[in-house]
């Protein structure tokens, strides 16, 4: 009973460290920062619900709160305290809030003054940078202020660069003019996306985790997956799809669906490593599940000018697909190495557990339906769903707490008074009982949407630094030339380039880092070279967006393997290339659909969709099984080399390459078959 109960507080321990950073306050000092996090929370619902104020007045308070509280709740060092917060850090809470609410104070004043910057603005523009960077080395990670610092000494150092990347060079006042003082730096699109889509859908997803939908989709998960060979690897698979739908977050996702999956998987039989793998494989593709699909998806909509729900649109069958993906390699290892089911005992009724929770779901339909049908904007999407989402734990908890209370009245009516469970009872009546419990778990979730927010936010303040850089300078031009030249115009090698340069910056950078940059400088390259095939703005888009997702979970940094190794006892290194062995079987799925875009719905019909997409997932079953080297038996090197080739006929559209996918498909499982009644019939050996 003690181990277990010490097991559940490492997982948390796990969660909240690389989640929200290792400390954890008491007292005052808890009461006030959780207050400044609420109060975050709520001028963000309050803008978004009367509308934003002026862009620069926005941004400065949304990174004033973002930096005042990313110094509170994160610690300089693993080493420091954890249940106080240093004083050195109240100085570095209260300088970056106010060196962020600069611009805010005296906007006024600012926009008379770009381009011509007194002493004072560069010392609040220097202090700002340097704080930024603190905020993320601490929130996020050190690699990207590490990349960020490259970029901005290479402001410095133009003139001496190599021929195809030099530049005159600017001093240290056009360097803060540009990222201070106007809208191409700090204060640019991720900022700005920072500060209205993504922190609304973060907040949202908060709501839906803490009034309990994050649960019952785990909890249906297992219902609906449990009984299958392999059942908590697959239950973890469509949990963390669910999820992802809700959150966006890969590194939330690993430990909330994972301190419950991981152990389980592990019991069925599966290697730690492939349990906590499967888990971090499962809940950073989470990231491309519409309709949140991360920060990133946001910040796209603003760089590509297309609209939010159609890019929702366009992502959705490759998300699916990569899933099966996943899904296909748990089913083929389980059948591969013996592993069974859950027991019946521990499987929940699939029919009681859905209605057990369906109207938790009511929220997410209604974001749905009012971004997909009414198709309007993602903040008023967000704003809506979340009023949505507190009238439901308001009525919940009205509804709940009565019943509650007459049960308990009824079967022992001097038990009525004593019931723990619900202590307002005993000081009001069981109806303020259940608001008040409502209220509680609102503001528990403002204050969790403002936590989630800090690292994103100071990323993409980071990530607005190395765009002010890029456009400043004119690398992205610059980069473009570059990679078509060492390209030498030919699309699949830029392709190529584009896929190891996002590998190379998603193993140190969280993914939204990694597609700004690469939209800066190689999704241009992609579309330059590609005009001649007409390739899409959205492809190219998608194509370095994928490929930051995947780079997410890379060794040797990648924070979910972390996140997941803690909870499953394993080698954080061996999880993370595990994982992407995992990530592997979709990984011809973006130069597919970017050469035939059909996949993301364009140029194509309905009816050619509904031959399309089940050919693909029979497409992407046979890229797993040339994985796992395991169709219906072990599969022979010219069977697994075939087993890819016919994956990538199959899920390219094309009546001729299907029909020649099918034809050798069939000639391997005709062997398979055959090979499989030759084994059965073997003689057991004498021992």
């Amino acid at each position: 009973m003690f181990k277990k109960w010490r097991e559940k507080r490492r997982q948390k321990k796990v969660g909240i460290e690389v989640e929200f950073g290792s400390r954890k306050l008491r007292g005052k000092a808890r009461f006030f920062v959780t207050t400044v996090a609420i109060l975050m929370s709520f001028y963000h619902l309050y803008t978004s619900g009367i509308g934003v104020p002026t862009a620069m007045l926005h941004r400065s308070r949304h990174l004033a709160f973002a930096l005042f509280l990313c110094f509170l709740y994160f610690p300089y060092s693993n080493k420091a305290r954890k249940d106080r917060v240093a004083f050195i850090d109240w100085i570095f809470a209260i300088l970056g809030g106010a060196f962020a609410l600069y611009s805010s104070i005296f906007y006024n004043q600012l926009m008379f003054r770009v381009g011509n910057p007194t002493n004072i603005d560069l010392i609040f523009g220097i202090g700002l940078i340097l704080f930024i960077l603190e905020a993320t080395r601490r929130s996020v990670s050190p690699a990207l202020p590490v990349i960020t610092l490259v970029f901005i000494i290479y402001v410095f150092l133009g003139p001496w660069m190599p021929e195809l990347i030099e530049h005159r060079g600017y001093g240290i006042r056009r360097l803060i003019d540009h990222l201070f003082l106007t809208m191409e730096g700090i204060w640019g699109v991720p900022i700005g996306v920072s500060s209205t889509y993504v922190f609304l859908f973060v907040l949202f997803g908060a709501f839906l985790e803490r009034t309990g939908a994050g649960d019952y989709l785990l909890k249906l998960s297992f219902a609906t997956m449990g009984r299958f060979r392999g059942g908590p690897a697959k239950a973890a698979v469509v949990a963390s799809a669910l999820m992802g739908t809700v959150s966006g977050s890969s590194i939330a996702n690993t430990v909330t669906t994972g301190s419950m999956t991981i152990p389980l998987m592990k019991k069925v039989g599966f290697r730690k490593e492939m349990a906590g793998a499967v888990e971090v494989a499962a809940s950073t593709n989470g990231q491309l599940m519409p309709p949140v699909m991360g920060a990133a998806a946001f910040i796209m909509a603003e760089f590509t000018d297309i609209p939010y729900f159609q890019i929702i649109k366009h992502a959705i069958i490759p998300a699916v697909l990569s899933y099966i993906a996943i899904f296909s390699i748990i089913h083929l290892e389980a059948i591969k190495t013996g592993i069974g089911r859950l027991p019946k005992e521990e499987i929940p009724p699939v029919l009681k557990t859905f209605f057990s929770g369906a109207y938790l779901l009511i929220p997410l339909a209604f974001l749905i339906y009012v971004l997909l049908v009414l198709k309007l904007t993602p903040t008023t999407s967000a704003f809506i769903s979340i009023m949505v989402s507190i009238a439901v734990a308001l009525i919940e908890n009205n509804i709940r707490y009565p019943i509650r209370y007459l049960k308990t009245k009824k079967s022992n009516p001097s038990d009525a008074v004593n019931d723990q469970a619900s202590i307002e009872e005993t000081k009001f009546n069981p109806w303020i009982g259940g608001t008040a419990t409502a209220i509680k778990l609102l503001l528990q979730a403002m204050e969790m949407g403002a936590r989630n927010m800090i690292g994103i936010a100071a990323a993409c303040a980071c990530c607005g630094i190395i765009v002010g850089v890029v456009t400043l300078t004119g690398l992205g031009l610059k980069m473009t030339l570059l990679i078509v030249t060492l390209a030498q115009g030919k699309l699949f090698l830029t392709l190529l380039f584009a896929v190891f340069a996002s590998i190379i910056l998603g193993m140190g950078l969280p993914t939204t880092a990694t597609y700004i940059i690469m939209a800066a400088m190689t999704a241009p390259a992609i579309l330059e070279v590609g005009a001649d095939l007409g390739v899409p703005l959205i492809a190219a888009h998608l194509f370095v967006f994928y490929y930051g997702i995947v780079a997410d979970d890379t060794p040797p940094v990648g924070l979910c393997a972390y996140a997941a190794a803690g909870i499953a006892h394993s080698d954080p290194i061996k999880t993370g290339i595990q994982s992407f062995k995992l990530d592997a079987a979709a990984f011809t799925l973006p130069f597919i659909y970017l050469y035939n875009p059909q996949l993301l719905m364009i140029n194509t019909s309905f009816l050619n969709l509904l031959m399309i997409i089940p050919v693909a997932i029979v497409g992407m079953f046979l890229f797993a099984a040339g994985i796992q080297g395991f169709l219906l038996v072990k599969t022979r090197l010219w069977e697994r080399l075939s087993l890819f080739v016919i994956a990538i006929f199959l899920i390219k559209p094309g009546f001729f390459t299907d029909i020649l996918g099918a034809a050798w498909l069939a000639l391997i499982l005709l062997l398979q078959v055959l090979r499989r009644k030759k084994e059965k019939v073997l003689p057991i050996p004498i021992s």
